[in-house]
């Protein structure tokens, strides 16, 4: 299967992003994982490095609206650390099924470890007016 790449044009402009767990497995089921990836924006938040506008977090998938100097860079290091957290706990307690399948669901070529827990990618769409902020956000009727 080929990797398809979004771009980030205009890095410092607010986008959509959906960060997906592999297999779209139900991680965030358990608070102590859904405490990694609120702690890790705060972090970046607070180190000046992303501006969030808003998010919500699934059982197995995120989106947030964000913008940030180097947006690519901000959501990749936050997609690793989370990502090493969450499986460090996962491993720590044995959560043997959810280990298991995370070894299952890694991309062949990613050879320098043993899981993978995010999808790669994160689909960013550039959000260009007040609208299309609002429709980002708005539930289908």
């Amino acid at each position: 299967m080929t990797r398809t790449r979004y771009v980030i044009y205009e890095k410092e402009q607010p986008h959509f992003l959906t960060c997906t767990v592999v297999g779209w497995l139900p991680i965030f089921t358990r608070t102590d994982t859904l405490d990694i990836v609120l702690d890790s924006w705060r972090f970046l938040q607070k180190e000046g490095r992303l501006k969030i506008y808003g998010y919500v977090v699934l059982e197995n998938h995120l989106h947030l609206i964000a913008s940030a100097p180097d947006l690519g860079k901000e959501i990749g290091d936050f997609k690793s650390f989370t990502a090493r957290r969450i499986i460090d706990y996962l491993v720590d307690r044995k959560v043997e099924v959810l280990l298991q399948q995370l070894r299952f669901w890694k991309n062949h070529h990613k050879v320098d470890r043993e899981y993978q827990l995010w999808q790669e990618g994160s689909h960013p769409q550039q959000i260009l007016n007040d609208a299309m902020m609002l429709q980002s956000w708005s539930m289908p009727t």
